[in-house]
C-alpha cells in the first residue's frame, strides 16, 4: 500500500499514464464534463473536497508547463483567482465557454466537490528533464 502522494486508485493509475502535452482539467462540481477524457469523480459532498486540495495534491505529482483558466474566475470567486495566480505566475485566461470548449481535448478530468463558481484549470503536463 502507498503511505504517500495520491491514495486514490484511479486518480493514481490515471496520473501514472499522463505524458508531456496531456491536459488535465480540474474542475468544481458543476462543470460541464465533455464526453471523451478519462473522468476521476472524487466529489462527495458540496465542498469536499475542495479545489484547493485536489490541486495542490495533483501540483506535488505532476510537471505542469502551462494552465488555462475562465477570466470570470478574477470576479467571481477571488479565494480561487488568488490561489491559481499563487501557483501559475503565468496563467492563461480565456472566457469560460472558452475552456469547456478546451477541456474536450483534456485526457484526464478530476472533479471536485468545490461548491464556488470558476474553480476550474486546465493544465497542461511537463516533463522532468
Amino acid at each position: 500500500m502507498k503511505k504517500a502522494g495520491i491514495l486514490n486508485r484511479h486518480l493514481a493509475g490515471a496520473v501514472a499514464e499522463l505524458g508531456h502535452g496531456d491536459g488535465v482539467l480540474v474542475c468544481d462540481a458543476g462543470m460541464p464534463i465533455p464526453a471523451g477524457p478519462r473522468v476521476v469523480d472524487l466529489a462527495f459532498r458540496a465542498g469536499v473536497p475542495s479545489f484547493a486540495e485536489v490541486l495542490d495534491g495533483l501540483l506535488a505529482e505532476l510537471v505542469v508547463e502551462g494552465a488555462t483558466a475562465a477570466d470570470e474566475v478574477r470576479g467571481a470567486n477571488p479565494e480561487a483567482s488568488a490561489l491559481l495566480d499563487s501557483r501559475f505566475p503565468d496563467l492563461e485566461l480565456v472566457s469560460h465557454e472558452k475552456l469547456k470548449e478546451l477541456s474536450r481535448g483534456a485526457r484526464l478530468v478530476v472533479r471536485t466537490g468545490e461548491a464556488r463558481p470558476y474553480a476550474n484549470v486546465l493544465l497542461r503536463c511537463g516533463v522532468f528533464f
